[in-house]
């Protein structure tokens, strides 16, 4: 009977639908376990906040006396950690209940110290420079990248920038070489290699002037070429 269900499953054709069967699962699960994870956190909030602790990465490249535009705020909790150390912070996001969201969670923040802007960063009209500029998972979601990075360079002298990985592991190579999904999440434009990143910063004459590799991510703080 073992030598039965061994042959049933090293069938090639078999083998391969039943890959790709448990593939799909794969992604499923991530998607479900990643917003079930939050309801049994402290206030709901996500554990990848705790547990990668990427925020840190962001409180160590900016000073006390700056100016921070945070672009893709979403829920406002890097914010929080970025206003007790920054003279202010602007942030901006498209999505109106994570402006909400933010309002709220940062409603004890001294007044005046974080500015809330519901607004697409893309074609917003900013006034103001800033001393740094954070992109925390937010330029892969971004199609037009390059016009983008033109646009915000001319903001600041600093972009600090978190963006996922595409080769994070096998498995998600793997997925792409059968041709299913393998983002992280299906709003991606892309999803980089280090090379990629850099090729594509080249394109926007920036540079990275250091970086990480962490979770399967690339943490940079990145210049003008």
């Amino acid at each position: 009977m073992k030598a039965l269900f061994k042959s049933f499953l090293q069938n090639p054709l078999r083998a391969k639908s039943l890959t790709r069967l448990m593939l799909r699962l794969n992604n499923f699960s991530y998607m479900v376990t990643g917003y079930l994870s939050q309801f049994s956190e402290p206030n709901g909030i996500h554990p990848k906040h705790r547990l990668m602790n990427y925020h840190q990465f962001f409180l160590d490249n900016i000073e006390s006396n700056e100016r921070v535009l945070d672009i893709g705020c979403g829920n406002g909790l890097i914010e929080r950690d970025v206003a007790s150390k920054v003279k202010e912070v602007t942030a901006i996001d498209t999505n109106e209940k994570n402006i909400k969201n933010a309002l709220e969670l940062c409603k004890d923040i001294e007044n005046g110290k974080i500015n809330f802007i519901h607004g697409d960063a893309t074609n917003y009209d900013f006034k103001d420079s800033f001393d740094k500029i954070i992109l925390s998972n937010v330029l892969e979601h971004i199609e037009e990248r390059i016009g983008f990075l033109n646009k915000i360079k001319k903001l600041s002298p600093v972009l600090l920038i978190r963006v996922p990985m595409m080769n994070r592991d096998w498995l998600t190579l793997y997925k792409k070489e059968l041709g299913m999904e393998y983002r992280l999440d299906s709003s991606h434009f892309i999803e980089y290699t280090l090379e990629s990143f850099k090729d594509e910063l080249a394109t926007a004459n920036l540079l990275i002037d250091s970086y990480s590799i962490q979770f399967g991510e690339i943490w940079a703080r990145v210049k003008k070429g």
